[in-house]
Formats: structure tokens, sequence, C-alpha cells
């Protein structure tokens, strides 16, 4: 049997299948989490909190149009909903740090030996570092091509803007990630 489509679940969803729902809860939670997670810097609950906003707002306000792509759709609500949370007077008032911590234990491979962790802790704080470096414009087009597997014309249909710019945002974000990680580079080499 042939697993339905994002779309054919999000339609059937709003028709009131509730398995339909929980699939795509299941197929999309954790590639949201990890996208929202690096949109945010490293903190673990303010990703969990925004994934949990995202999939309530698609089940209390599904605008969803059928045959539209899904994936798109979803991670329009939940790059929205991450600028609004920035955007709050109470992230502005308090500023926003993310948990280190729980940023190099979430990115750290725990399969090598000592060494090999340290190595990599140490370096995925930088890649996190360097994440934090670029502007938010350069951080979510990187984040959708690279982490989440985002064609560009998907890029470009789910933050709303023209597929010219979307070049331009990656290669202008790639390259000040190369300059950024330049050191970390060359200390491996």
């Amino acid at each position: 049997m042939q697993a339905r489509s994002d779309e054919q679940l999000m339609a059937a969803a709003m028709a009131g299948d509730q398995m339909a729902l929980a699939a795509l809860v299941t197929r999309h939670h954790a590639p949201l989490f990890g996208y929202l997670y690096r949109l945010v810097n490293g903190d673990q609950q303010l990703a969990e909190d925004l994934v949990q906003e995202t999939l309530l707002h698609i089940l209390h306000e599904p605008r969803y149009v059928p045959g539209r792509p899904f994936k798109p759709w979803l991670y329009t609500i939940a790059t929205n909903l991450t600028r609004d949370h920035f955007k709050s007077a109470a992230v502005r008032h308090r500023g926003y740090s993310g948990d280190e911590e729980h940023a190099l234990q979430y990115l750290m491979d725990r399969a090598p030996g000592p060494e090999e962790r340290a190595l990599a802790a140490e370096q995925g704080g930088e890649v996190q570092a360097a994440f934090t470096e670029l502007g938010e414009e350069y951080r979510v087009v990187v984040l959708l091509r690279f982490y989440q597997g985002f064609s560009l014309q998907e890029i470009a249909d789910t933050l709303k803007i023209p597929l010219g710019t979307v070049k331009s945002r990656l290669s202008v974000g790639v390259h000040r990630l190369r300059t950024l990680l330049a050191p970390v580079r060359e200390g491996v080499d």
C-alpha cells in the first residue's frame, strides 16, 4: 500500500480524520523541531513550544488550500510564529540567549570516544555560534535548504519572496558561514 502524500493527509485532516492529522504530526514533528531548534539558536524548550504552537495552528486554523504543497505552507507558519515570538515585547525587553548546554548535548554525537566528543562539542558550539551571527534572513534560507532539504522554489514559496532573492540570500549566507567557520576548518585540517 502506498503512503498518502502530505496534501492528501491534510485534506483528510480538514475533513475530520484524526488519523490523518496524527500521521502528519508524526511525519513532520522531528524535522520541524530540528529546523526551529536551529532557528532559535539551540533553545530546546522554545523550539518545542514553537513546534506545538505550529501544529495547534494547523489544527485550529486550517487555512490550507487543497492542492497547495503542504510542507512549504507548514514551514511558513512555523517561521512566522518564530518571528512573532521574537518581535514580542517580552522577548525584546529580556533579551535572548539560547541554552548553550542543551544545544551542545543535542548536537553532540554520543558514539565516538571522549576525545571525539570533546572536539565535536567544540565544533558544534562554533557552528551554532556562526549560525547565530548570520542575519535571520540568511539563516532561514540556509536552514531550509541544507537542513530541511527544501528546493529553491519551496523556499521562495515558504518565505513568500522571489526566487532570485532566495538564490542571493543562500549565496550570501553560505559565503558568510564559510568565512565565520574558516578558523574551525583550519584547525581540523
